[in-house]
């Protein structure tokens, strides 16, 4: 006994995908990579810029910590400006420290002093990552006296 096999299958329901919807897909799905690679760029970028301002960080507060290691008659708490460059773990970092004296309302000197440190990393990235880390900090002597703060 002898089957009859069709010639031609009956095809009715089943397509496969044509080459115009595969380039379509492969167009959305090149523009989704891009998308996501410059998010990996950005996120790399601002874990640089945080691990900088962390450093600027530490470094503000070894300067400030040397300061209050000294007394109050030092000559670095003299009332001025000083400019330095620090270098930490490879980077360089520009420090500016303001010491002002306070004074009380009729004019007389407070025995008070305001120091302000101000750490800028230098070197090239992102502006944000060179904006400066500012620490201030009130000093004063041991002696009894008026030192109450008044913005």
């Amino acid at each position: 006994m002898k089957t009859k096999t069709p010639k031609t299958r009956n095809t009715k329901g089943q397509r496969g995908f044509t080459i115009i919807e595969t380039t379509i897909a492969s167009l959305v799905m090149m523009v989704g990579a891009l998308a996501m690679s410059s998010l990996f760029v950005f996120s790399t970028q601002n874990n640089v810029g945080g691990s900088d301002r962390a450093l600027a960080m530490a470094v503000a507060q070894q300067q400030l910590e040397q300061i209050r290691s000294m007394t109050y008659e030092n000559a670095p708490l003299t009332a001025g400006t000083t400019d330095t460059t620090v270098q930490s773990s490879g980077r360089n970092y520009t420090v500016q420290r303001v010491v002002a004296d306070e004074m009380n309302a009729d004019g007389s000197a407070k025995q008070l002093k305001r120091i302000t440190i101000t750490v800028t990393p230098i070197g090239t990235g992102q502006n944000w990552t060179r904006t400066p880390v500012v620490l201030v900090s009130y000093r004063s002597t041991l002696t009894t006296g008026s030192f109450a703060v008044s913005e």
